[in-house]
């Protein structure tokens, strides 16, 4: 299994993150974030490897990556959506594919 990086953006707030996902041989996943937002962080540190088809669970209100992001001020964070996309390409659950959000003028 492969790591998976992403990059994120996360915009008006102007906060970079960058999320890594590792499977290992247990399928669980490990999440390693650097990110220059404090709730990303706090949040980051909370989550310790989880079995990858947890990570990418539904529904939302069950998932572990947006349980443990659930106390974030901004409810549209895009960094929780990176870390799951990021765990499905860790899993060879999906394959990498860039995600945009684009405002129209």
């Amino acid at each position: 299994m492969a790591d998976a990086t992403v990059t994120v953006d996360a915009g008006v707030c102007r906060f970079k993150s960058v999320v890594i996902a590792t499977m290992d041989d247990n399928m669980d996943i490990t999440f390693k974030v650097k990110s220059e937002c404090p709730m990303v962080r706090a949040a980051c540190k909370e989550i310790g490897p989880i079995p990858v088809f947890e990570a990418v669970a539904m529904p939302f209100t069950e998932n572990a990556v947006y349980a443990a992001c659930s106390g974030f001020e901004h409810v549209s964070c895009p960094v929780p959506c990176a870390m799951i996309k990021a765990a499905e390409v860790a899993g060879d659950l999906a394959l990498k594919k860039d995600v945009s959000l684009t405002f129209e003028e």
